[in-house]
């Protein structure tokens, strides 16, 4: 018989005031309930303590002609309750594509220039809320001051001319070389928010500059001591820029948190800026 709130079984409820309770021939009419074993445990029935078990009808329904679990035994909790403490809230992330960020503490230098190669998913990972103003700076200039002397167009100048020359021309590849560099990381990030990205700026700009000047490093101090067109540099040239192509595009889909095809397309004016301007000139 339905509670006074419809929740379960009363067994008081003989005995409220217009009510019969009928009693065996020879019983005490005082005599308790017979206990029982179990709960209610996720909309599965296993009885209460100091209550009759009702069990289920022949054909696995409840007392109240459901099948048991589907929610409408014991109040409507049945077995696809959610446990208490957790609702369906779901967090919404720019792309949704890759796997959660494990945040740290920001990388010391060493652990940056060598994590972008060896695990450049943790390291991207981890670089992702801090900024690399200062490592993407000094190798900016100094990839600017090692590339002005391997482009054959510039290198004769700077070794031909006055040690004045030479040092204004160095420092100010120096300079250009950082400004570009910024400049690359600014449209790589403009992409990539526009393409719906929630990445910071402060790290996609620094390491934007890094990847692109660090994968180039091998194919250019192989230029100051080979000649330009030789095959080793050639070689060097291209697998330095496929390098970079999926470094590059790596780091826009962990720290903007967007598909590689997304991705790919927010790296895709650097990695042609940096063909056209530096591997081209250069490998020509």
């Amino acid at each position: 018989m339905p509670g006074p709130q419809g929740g379960g079984y009363d067994p008081y409820a003989a005995d409220r005031p217009g009510s019969t309770r009928a009693f065996p021939t020879g019983g005490d009419p005082y005599a308790q309930e017979p206990p029982h074993q179990g709960y209610y445990d996720q909309g599965q029935y296993v009885g209460y303590p100091g209550y009759p078990q009702e069990g289920y009808g022949p054909e696995g329904h409840d007392q109240g002609g459901y099948p048991p679990g589907d929610g409408h035994d014991q109040g409507g909790y049945g077995s696809q309750q959610q446990p208490y403490g957790q609702d369906n809230v779901t967090v919404y992330r720019a792309g949704g594509q890759s796997a959660p960020h494990v945040a740290g503490p920001r990388p010391h230098w060493r652990e940056l220039l060598l994590g972008i190669f060896r695990a450049p998913t943790a390291t991207f990972d981890r670089t992702r809320d801090h900024q690399v103003w200062l490592p993407a700076l000094t190798v900016s200039m100094l990839y600017g001051a090692l590339a002005v002397l391997g482009i054959g167009l510039t290198h004769d100048d700077i070794v031909n001319s006055t040690f004045t020359v030479a040092l204004t021309g160095i420092v100010a590849a120096a300079i250009g070389f950082a400004v570009a560099g910024a400049i690359f990381g600014g449209v790589t990030y403009a992409l990539a928010r526009q393409l719906g990205g929630d990445g910071p700026w402060k790290s996609t700009v620094g390491l934007a500059a890094l990847i692109g000047w660090l994968t180039d490093a091998p194919r250019l101090l192989l230029d100051l001591v080979l000649p330009s067109g030789s095959a080793v540099v050639q070689v060097a040239g291209w697998a330095t820029w496929a390098l970079c192509a999926f470094l590059l595009t790596s780091m826009v889909r962990r720290v903007h948190d967007l598909p590689w095809g997304k991705a790919a397309a927010a790296s895709a004016l650097q990695l042609l800026a940096l063909l056209v301007l530096i591997k081209l000139p250069t490998l020509g």
